[in-house]
């Protein structure tokens, strides 16, 4: 049977989609979650990219947090079952990521003054068109992210949506788009998943 080893910081962001995925899957990993002041600096030149995640099977590194959702999803037999679905998984978790990297100019900003102008406009002038978008999508497919069905996309959304609401500056986002709770509850109520995040080191995002 390969090994699998899943590195990634202490936290959920852009890492937990994969452990969720393994899970999911049945698939035994180490969750070698690493330790950003101690560990990072020593292993990042030997990563693939100089980042997180990486999967390793059997030795063999693969970095990406999409395409390792991807390529699981294939594996476990949710990435859709045509060329189309798959393309619809792809676009609409490309527009989550379009939303997170607007989210990351703001919190990522250093300077406070800077910081808060650019928040301020991102809820004021972005967040009201591209949220009620995704939330519409997600209700057009029953809960998902795309397809109507569970597709890695869902792992992918569900994963990050914890540190999606840090970058955003929205706790109670799931309260204000209800179709987001019902997507990570399809998730989470899965068996092997629950067993995973009921066992898995708590982290606030």
């Amino acid at each position: 049977m390969p090994q699998y080893v899943f590195s990634y910081f202490p936290v959920k962001a852009l890492g937990e989609c994969v452990r969720l995925l393994l899970a999911y899957g049945g698939q035994e990993f180490e969750d070698k979650r690493v330790a950003f002041e101690t560990e990072w600096p020593e292993m990042k030149p030997k990563t693939a990219f100089g980042q997180l995640p990486i999967l390793e099977i059997d030795g063999k590194q693969y970095a990406q947090s999409v395409a390792i959702s991807r390529y699981l999803g294939r594996k476990y037999g949710i990435a859709g079952a045509d060329d189309e679905e798959a393309f619809e998984i792809d676009q609409n978790i490309d527009f989550v990521n379009d939303i997170r990297s607007k989210a990351a100019t703001a919190h990522y900003e250093n300077d406070p003054e800077v910081k808060a102008k650019k928040q301020e406009t991102l809820v004021k002038d972005v967040y009201p068109l591209l949220l009620p978008k995704l939330n519409a999508i997600i209700e057009k497919n029953d809960g998902h992210i795309a397809a109507g069905k569970l597709t890695w996309g869902d792992f992918y959304f569900a994963g990050l949506f914890d540190y999606l609401k840090v970058m955003l500056q929205m706790p109670d986002l799931e309260a204000k788009y209800p179709a987001f709770k019902k997507l990570i509850d399809n998730v989470y109520s899965l068996p092997k998943v629950k067993a995973y995040a009921d066992a898995a080191p708590k982290t606030d995002f």
